[in-house]
């Protein structure tokens, strides 16, 4: 998404009303879709092994802020029959962002539960917050849907779908957690790890600067598969599992070795986490009864840059990768490296397709010649009646980390980041991955009315076997 770069101002001796940009298309939709009972947050979680200074980390998210004057806007008010939505860009935040919370043993377990529960208002500027839990140690209750849960280190043999091996979780005590929590009507994770990067740069004050992406070998563009399922039939839901009384979301995020790929294959780590990911459903499924059918995954693709320029706001496009039932039907490892091959090839051609972030159906949803009062009721009509149609599940892969997060010798360099994204229903799952420090980092977040913690602990057993099973020679 391309948004104005301009703060606000109000000095002079005649205040000037605060700058208002309309709402892009993806801001638009989310706002007419918003549910109490299951707030749109992403979350991000950023493990360092010291402790901060709290004067000085606030100085310096402020600072950040006003380096991207985007972040600090608040929904505009206005009449039932205007025809847009707006942003209002602020000149300072309206509360305070940074904020560090009691400690003790639930410290944890009680922030991330925030971030999956309470999410910034839009009335306020800026929609996100981060909360600093210092004395971050070992994280108990890894079966709980709302903790962490133990790393996960691989012994001689691979565990069998439903059962893992478990190490011991780092920490000793001293270190320290940032939860980010981020609004998703207005921002997306990769925009607001670009704020705190600059936060830690002005921190440390040293260079965060992000790092080369991965060169890829330049190749004419992929043609699909004349095989691939088609997208016009629905594909396979979740199959339910234990649902648990209370709304929201829970989550369980664990970290894992980065799967193995030999040097020159066709596919990429991003291919065998889809790969992974649609093994996993199926196996799922399978296990719960439900007959098969095709699955499509929802992936995000940013094509912005990491630096200092990154446009700030919701800049992803969503795309769908589709698997046919034979596809992933009882697993044959022998078949492994055909299959990733084949996904290789539709995630580099659905990558190559100019499209609107979510289609071209979306922009005339939210073409301003009607009151948004009225789109609004006509998207969420429309979005219950597509439900049928919506992807399985969402993979959203933020690969390498790609900024240091370095925050100075005291507090030192994230050693881990998770992310997570909304998982409401009728998807109820979301698969949200990235790497730091040669680790996977893997949350997996789950609407309560689909599934419960127990639930969320085997889906991350059948993940792991699955992930491993696709470290296969060509």
């Amino acid at each position: 998404m391309t948004a104005l770069q301009h703060p606000a101002r109000a000095d002079g001796p005649a205040a000037r009303p605060p700058a208002r940009i309309p709402f892009p298309v993806v801001d638009e939709v989310a706002r007419h879709c918003l549910q109490e009972e299951e707030p749109e947050t992403v979350h991000i979680e950023v493990h360092l092994p010291g402790r901060l200074d709290r004067d000085r980390l606030r100085t310096a998210f402020a600072e950040a802020l006003h380096r991207h004057p985007r972040v600090l806007m608040r929904e505009a008010s206005g009449p039932w029959y205007r025809r847009r939505y707006e942003w209002e860009l602020t000149a300072a935040p309206d509360t305070e962002v940074v904020t560090f919370p009691p400690t003790g043993p639930s410290a944890l377990r009680d922030a991330r539960t925030r971030a999956l529960t309470t999410a910034p208002p839009l009335t306020l500027s800026p929609p996100i917050r981060l909360e600093v839990v210092e004395g971050a140690g070992p994280a108990e209750g890894s079966e709980a849907s709302d903790a962490v849960a133990a790393p996960r280190k691989r012994g001689p043999a691979n565990p069998p779908p439903g059962k893992s091996a478990s190490g011991a979780v780092q920490g000793t005590g001293t270190g320290t957690v940032l939860f980010l929590t981020i609004n998703h009507t207005a921002l997306d994770g990769p925009a607001c790890l670009r704020v705190l990067a600059t936060a830690a740069e002005i921190y440390s004050g040293k260079d965060n600067s992000p790092a080369a992406p991965p060169t890829r070998p330049p190749g004419r563009t992929p043609q699909d598969p004349v095989d691939t399922p088609s997208n016009w039939s629905p594909p396979a839901r979740l199959a339910q599992g234990t649902p648990e009384p209370s709304p929201g979301n829970g989550m369980l995020v664990t970290e894992l070795p980065l799967p193995h790929r030999p040097k020159g294959s066709p596919y990429t780590v991003n291919d065998q986490l889809m790969v992974t990911t649609a093994l996993t459903i199926a196996h799922w499924n399978r296990e719960h009864g439900a007959p098969p059918r095709p699955l499509r995954i929802t992936m995000p693709v940013d094509d912005r840059p990491r630096d200092a320029t990154m446009p700030i706001g919701n800049g992803t496009r969503l795309v769908e990768v589709p698997f046919s039932p034979e596809e992933l039907a009882a697993h044959d490892p022998t078949a492994m490296p055909a299959l990733l091959r084949r996904t290789a090839t539709r995630t580099r051609a659905l990558k190559s397709l100019p499209r609107p972030q979510l289609g071209h159906g979306a922009a005339f949803l939210t073409a301003p010649v009607t009151p948004v009062a009225w789109r609004a009721a006509l998207t969420r009509g429309l979005r219950r009646a597509a439900a049928p149609w919506t992807s399985t599940t969402l993979l959203s892969n933020i690969g390498r980390i790609p900024y240091p997060l370095d925050f100075g010798e005291e507090a030192g360099r994230a050693h881990a980041v998770w992310f997570s994204a909304p998982a409401r229903m009728p998807r109820g799952l979301t698969v949200t991955t990235a790497s730091t420090a040669g680790r996977l980092h893997l949350a997996l977040r789950w609407s309560r009315a689909l599934l419960g913690h127990g639930d969320g602990a085997h889906l991350r057993d059948l993940f792991e076997h699955y992930l491993h099973s696709t470290e296969v020679t060509p």
